[in-house]
């Protein structure tokens, strides 16, 4: 694969970005393209490795080596047929996904791994560009019907791969537009919306039924969904927000993440009617999360013009090298500087906030944190101590909670008597994505709680096998890592 001696003669390259100054003007993606020579350098750095453990790390199993191999080759035609017969939204991916292929990759052993995750977003960009992503409707139609609820990730994806094996799919969003997370968790400067909206009109024109601002369990009944189509799938996300239970939670300026995010890309959407709007221009702003939530808030904190930006993170700094319990091939909690890490904001660990403080009319205007330590012993699980006299005050007009998720809203669950986990996930068949209610399935982050965008479509595309295969008593359809017939 690649060139033999290619990992020995090239060095790991990405794209580069665009200078601060100049990209926090907007809400554009700033990654500037690479040459077509530079991108069959790095496709040459795959090396024959024997054992491609890189297809373990990828959730989907695609079919890295080849791909690669094929941009070398220059064969980008080729490149993309292998790479969408795995993976039905490679442009999400190849923007999103925090590759854990590459932290799987052979080479990463004692190198710069592969960069895959930008060969795989130059491949399906370079097939968007010379037309070559085109639907494809089935042939002929089952005469089955499937309802999907949710429009993210793993509902699209589940949504394409039931529509090619003919079943007639609807799918339910609640929001005014399709996309789920995708389009209203992510910035834009991360991907810009255009980038779902050319693959929706693909599968719109593939024969998918997409039907907006539906609420399932509110709108529709859950019972009603269920009589009228042959499989219900449910891929609604985990989507409960994490609290933080402290005094002062409930002070004007201390917002949940995703309200804050959500806003914002309606905003740069067009969309006038906000509500409440939630701005952080001309406010110190602390971010409280160090996950990905919390980089893009801190993102979108510096284009709306905040004063500071100051990033806490409960856990203690992680090492830039892999850590020694943490052995290759398995993924790494290593230190992430994100773009928006580098566009202003200070960053703190080893911090807890312990109570907001507001004025007298209920704004806040400030907060109190203190230093903690986690403390390990043999066989226990880590213990969180505050270091005495390390308490601080920070001016603080917006506090961005990005906690994560605690599981999925289960309105649905009630009204069709589905049994739920300790999580608050819907609880589903490892196998076969059932639920214990006959006819209906759950897939993606309602099923396995909040994960990456990858498993969701990984999700997807699982659960569309058993559901075929429960329709029709068999399925032609690929499982994890089986190629599907050429799409382009």
């Amino acid at each position: 694969m690649g060139k033999i001696t290619g990992f020995m003669e090239y060095e790991r390259q990405v794209e580069a970005y665009a200078p601060v100054k100049e990209r926090v003007k907007n809400y554009k993606e700033f990654t500037k393209p690479m040459k077509e020579a530079e991108l069959k350098n790095q496709g040459a750095r795959c090396m024959d490795c024997g054992i491609p453990f890189c297809h373990s790390g990828c959730p989907l199993g695609n079919l890295i080596p080849d791909f690669n191999d094929a941009v070398y080759q220059g064969k980008w035609k080729k490149a993309a047929e292998i790479l969408h017969a795995t993976n039905n939204f490679p442009e999400f991916t190849g923007r999103l996904c925090p590759a854990p292929c590459e932290e799987a990759c052979v080479l990463g052993i004692n190198e710069d791994p592969v960069s895959i995750e930008n060969i795989e977003k130059n491949i399906v960009e370079t097939a968007f560009k010379n037309g070559w992503v085109k639907a494809h409707p089935p042939k002929k139609r089952t005469g089955k019907t499937v309802a999907i609820v949710g429009s993210g990730p793993a509902g699209l994806a589940a949504a394409q791969q039931l529509n090619r094996a003919g079943h007639t799919v609807t799918v339910f969003e609640r929001d005014e537009k399709v996309g789920g997370l995708l389009r209203y968790g992510i910035p834009d400067f991360k991907m810009e919306k255009s980038v779902i909206d050319r693959r929706l009109e693909i599968l719109e024109e593939e024969g998918i039924i997409f039907k907006t601002g539906i609420h399932i369990g509110y709108d529709v009944k859950a019972v009603d969904l269920q009589n009228d189509f042959d499989a219900v799938l449910l891929c609604g996300g985990a989507t409960v927000r994490r609290k933080l239970p402290i005094p002062g939670s409930d002070l004007k300026g201390v917002v949940q993440a995703m309200d804050f995010l959500p806003q914002n890309n309606r905003r740069v959407d067009g969309i006038k009617d906000l509500g409440e709007e939630i701005l952080a221009t001309g406010k110190d702003v602390i971010v409280i999360g160090g996950g990905d939530t919390g980089s893009d808030c801190i993102g979108t904190s510096i284009r709306q013009g905040a004063t500071t930006v100051t990033n806490f993170e409960i856990m203690p700094m992680a090492t830039k090298d892999r850590p020694a319990d943490q052995p290759w091939p398995f993924w790494p909690m290593r230190l992430r500087t994100s773009s928006s890490h580098k566009e202003g904001a200070e960053r703190m660990f080893s911090i807890s906030t312990k109570k907001f403080i507001g004025d007298k009319d209920g704004n806040l205007k400030a907060l109190v944190t203190a230093e903690v330590e986690w403390q390990t012993k043999p066989g226990q699980r880590p213990v969180l101590k505050e270091v005495e006299g390390s308490e601080k005050e920070w001016k603080c007009e917006l506090a961005l909670l990005a906690l994560g998720f605690t599981g999925s809203e289960n309105t649905i669950a009630e009204q069709l008597g589905l049994e739920m986990d300790s999580r608050t996930n819907i609880k589903a068949s490892e196998n076969n994505y059932k639920t214990n209610v006959p006819s209906i399935f759950t897939a993606g982050d309602q099923r396995r709680g909040q994960s990456l965008i990858v498993w969701a479509i990984s999700e997807g595309r699982e659960a569309a096998y058993h559901i075929d295969e429960y329709l029709m008593g068999f399925s032609e359809l690929p499982l994890k890592g089986e190629g599907d017939l050429p799409r382009i």
